[in-house]
């Protein structure tokens, strides 16, 4: 697929998002007429990541490889050789994930970029993962479209796809995989009804169609209150409630000299749960966010919470999964920096995203 405009690809060819040091390279390079072949070797240093970036970096290689000549771009893809993992795959520390063998004239200027698409695709990738493990197969949502800089909203949504996300919420995020998003009530829609949670809930069913009907519902710190509102209102057309309690607030329906009952807690998703069932409602699911980390929904998994659903935002989107490329070969001659070495990965596989 393509995921750049003609003005993003031109900058690409032309070293805008390089570091300095490789288009000083790669001008070195031209001036030599220097088309010396080099493999070069990109890893990793974290246990079980979860890679994520390997396609967007074969779309980059396809439309970057290459040489100006004059203001004629002459493509030079087909020339590299790539051997690859794929999307998906668990991969270790110090474990090569891709050799690229070509001139390096060809590919010089490209570091920093494909270096960066692994970093971050493969960052939210392994996140989104790790909270799935620790929901026991309780869906996440990715809910982090605020978190960080539209731009990055593509390939984020990408990467908690291949993370194993069970929906994320913005057309951005959904669109390299045809997905579909989701989403909820937000505080906004309520306020603008006069901070009528049971009014909002009630147009949403009226203007939105095909969509599961999920009430946020902490607006007026009444979780069990507003829960039991609307789906009076709503009755079978209520699929779920969110509790998104902000975490300096303790819910209505708590004591408030109880300790650790700030925000979305256990005890809170139980006294909505019973009210629910005790009223009639057992067909309400319910779901939660609010600074939801693997180790929040791993304590919420111990305490076997009744939650249906995790809704995580800038948890996923935080961290770091850094990549490095070296040289290893060159001429087919094992050459590289101290510490530094070719290695065989069985399970990469040739692929020359041509």
């Amino acid at each position: 697929m393509t995921y750049w405009d003609k003005l993003t690809i031109e900058r690409i060819r032309r070293g805008f998002y390089s570091a300095t040091y490789f288009n000083r390279t790669k001008y070195i390079l031209e001036r030599e007429g220097d088309t010396t072949v080099v493999t070069m070797q990109i890893f990793q240093r974290n246990e079980n990541s979860v890679l994520c970036g390997v396609d967007e970096v074969g779309e980059l290689l396809r439309v970057g490889a290459g040489m100006w000549r004059g203001a004629r771009w002459v493509s030079k893809n087909q020339t590299l050789t790539v051997s690859a993992l794929s999307d998906g795959d668990t991969i270790g520390n110090r474990e090569p994930i891709m050799h690229v063998t070509g001139s390096y004239l060809y590919f010089a200027h490209l570091e920093s970029l494909y270096l960066g698409i692994l970093a971050r695709r493969t960052m939210v990738a392994t996140n989104t993962r790790c909270v799935i493990e620790a929901a026991n197969g309780k869906p996440v949502f990715f809910f982090a479209d605020r978190f960080d800089d539209f731009h990055n909203q593509e390939g984020d949504g990408y990467a908690a796809h291949i993370g194993g996300a069970a929906g994320v919420c913005t057309v951005a995020h959904a669109s390299r995989w045809n997905g579909i998003p989701v989403g909820t009530i937000p505080h906004a829609l309520i306020a603008v009804n006069d901070g009528s949670t049971v009014k909002a809930a009630e147009l949403f069913a009226k203007h939105i169609r095909g969509v599961n009907i999920v009430a946020l519902v902490d607006f007026d710190n009444d979780c069990v209150g507003s829960s039991l509102a609307v789906a009076k209102a709503l009755g079978k057309k209520l699929w779920g409630v969110r509790l998104d309690t902000a975490g300096n607030m303790v819910d209505k329906s708590l004591s408030k000299n109880t300790k650790n009952m700030f925000g979305v807690n256990p005890t809170l998703v139980m006294l909505v749960r019973k009210a629910l069932n005790d009223n009639g409602y057992g067909h309400v699911k319910i779901l939660v966010s609010g600074g939801f980390t693997e180790e929040k929904v791993r304590m919420f998994e111990k305490e076997k919470t009744p939650v249906d659903g995790y809704g995580v935002g800038s948890a996923l989107v935080h961290g770091n999964n850094d990549f490095t490329a070296d040289i290893v070969k060159v001429n087919g001659k094992r050459i590289a920096k101290a510490g530094r070495s070719y290695q065989v990965n069985s399970r990469m596989k040739v692929n020359n995203f041509s």
